[in-house]
């Protein structure tokens, strides 16, 4: 009766990838981990919080259409089942975006609990999932908020560029201001390094930087540079189905085995 018990109360892991910067790999991890956990067999679902919908056309879905979608939910209090997709991978669904979501930042602000409308969406069907993976846009606004506010955890792409550590301070006091304010056990799941070439000089100084200011913070895996992860989305696939030996692919499983480590 206990073990029927414990089923039924199941919560999922929910981890928010997260960067305020654009271009560092963000969508790219989000997407990947997501497959990564799926290719694992653990019921997965991604959440694009991202206006410009990138995880949407990342994983096939046309997005020309769509409805109901993230921004429903949000701001309308759509049922999130009618806005999830089947995606190529049986363990995977998708939370869909679209351009919609630009106006939610700005329609959000009149509105009871205008930070906890995500974690009211992903209330009603959380016993479906083992993980929850949460694409967010590259701005701290409310979007990211309400991001923040329901997550487990956040894990930040971390490109190695000259002005990484700025942003990542900027970030890192967001988290815990949220995490004093909003969600006590919000946690920092791992800081991945993403783009990396071990060729480059700056590369190797800004990793150890990184790994010198925020110890055990920084994942072993390293995302490489890699023309298949930079192709893979124009076919509407994770890397994985796009080219499985590839380094990218290697890497974002090797990224999985880390994550559920942390579980």
């Amino acid at each position: 009766m206990l073990a029927v018990h414990e089923k039924a109360v199941k919560q999922p892991k929910i981890i928010s990838v997260v960067n305020q910067k654009g271009g560092v790999g963000k969508t790219t991890t989000a997407v990947n981990l997501a497959a990564g956990l799926a290719l694992a067999e653990r019921q997965t679902l991604i959440v694009d919080l991202d206006p410009q919908g990138n995880a949407t056309t990342g994983l096939g879905i046309e997005k020309a259409g769509l409805s109901p979608t993230v921004y429903h939910v949000l701001v309308e209090g759509e049922a999130p089942d009618k806005a999830i997709s089947p995606t190529a991978l049986p363990f995977l669904r998708l939370l869909c975006s679209d351009i919609d979501l630009v106006g939610a930042e700005i329609e959000l602000v009149g509105m009871d609990h205008r930070e906890r409308r995500l974690e009211a969406a992903l209330s009603r069907l959380q016993s479906k999932y083992d993980f929850v993976i949460v694409d967010c846009p590259p701005s701290l606004g409310l979007l990211t908020i309400n991001a923040l506010t329901v997550a487990d955890s956040v894990l930040v792409p971390l490109q190695c560029e000259f002005y990484a550590l700025e942003g990542l301070a900027h970030l890192l006091r967001t988290v815990n201001l949220v995490k004093q304010r909003l969600n006590p056990r919000l946690a920092i799941e791992g800081i991945v390094l993403t783009m990396f070439d071990g060729r480059t000089s700056l590369t190797l100084q800004v990793r150890d930087e990184v790994k010198r200011h925020f110890p055990g913070q920084i994942f072993e895996t390293v995302i490489p540079r890699n023309v298949r992860l930079t192709e893979a989305p124009s076919h509407g696939k994770p890397v994985m189905l796009h080219d499985v030996r590839s380094s990218g692919s290697v890497a974002y499983l090797e990224l999985t085995r880390e994550i559920l480590g942390h579980a």
